[in-house]
């Protein structure tokens, strides 16, 4: 029985004559432990992308940025992520509701990918939070499976620098800009409000639209 393929893939497959390929890949592609060759790519990405679905079934896909290593392969089965400061949304941190969880990380150098999926909880034990500075919550999966995939439509592209807004331990993380527009002023925590006064202070929404279209790096 395939851990990967539903009747829908199936049909698909049939069609398209392409069953005995997809049962090759799977034979020999997927695996259900992390090993070390997967444990150092995944913790060599500062940046991947998630997919969670909610309640009504309704899927996401999130990108998640860090430093280097800020996903954490604790054994052979267990991954571990931070959740920063965002948009007050929570709309990937909802898997409570549905606690699968699928990943996709990815080195545009290459290019290579690798995809996993698993089963995923939230922690705010005090020590997986010390493991990352400014973490609100720690995301826990037990991998089930994963597996490498074809680069043959990974366009090349080179990174350039980290994120300003990404915590580091030897600096003040900046209040992130959108913060300071007058649309959010009244729905900003006290703590927020300090911050953006200490920033310069409210800006005009436009203004900082403007900023992100021309690809200034403060906004």
């Amino acid at each position: 029985m395939s851990r990967l393929y539903a009747d829908e893939h199936r049909t698909l497959q049939d069609r398209f004559e392409s069953r005995p390929m997809a049962d090759r890949i799977e034979q020999i592609a997927l695996k259900t432990e992390i090993g070390e060759e997967e444990r150092a790519f995944i913790e060599s990405r500062d940046f991947f992308f998630l997919s969670t679905v909610n309640q009504q079934g309704q899927p996401t896909v999130s990108y998640k940025g860090g430093n280097v290593g800020f996903v954490k392969v604790l054994d052979a089965n267990t991954l571990l992520f931070p959740n920063y400061d965002g948009n007050g949304m929570y709309l990937s941190m909802g898997i409570d509701a549905n606690a699968k969880v699928g990943f996709l990380f990815m080195d545009f150098e290459r290019p290579f990918r690798l995809r996993a999926q698993g089963t995923a909880v939230l922690s705010d034990e005090p020590d997986l939070l010390g493991r990352y500075k400014e973490a609100e919550l720690v995301v826990r999966v037990t991998v089930s499976e994963l597996w490498m995939n074809c680069p043959r439509y990974i366009h090349r592209y080179q990174r350039v620098k980290t994120s300003r807004y990404v915590p580091q331990e030897d600096a003040d993380t900046p209040v992130c800009e959108w913060k300071r527009v007058d649309a959010v002023q009244d729905v900003l925590r006290p703590r927020e409000l300090a911050q953006v006064q200490s920033a310069g202070g409210v800006i005009a929404t436009e203004d900082w639209i403007a900023r992100v279209q021309a690809g200034d790096e403060s906004a």
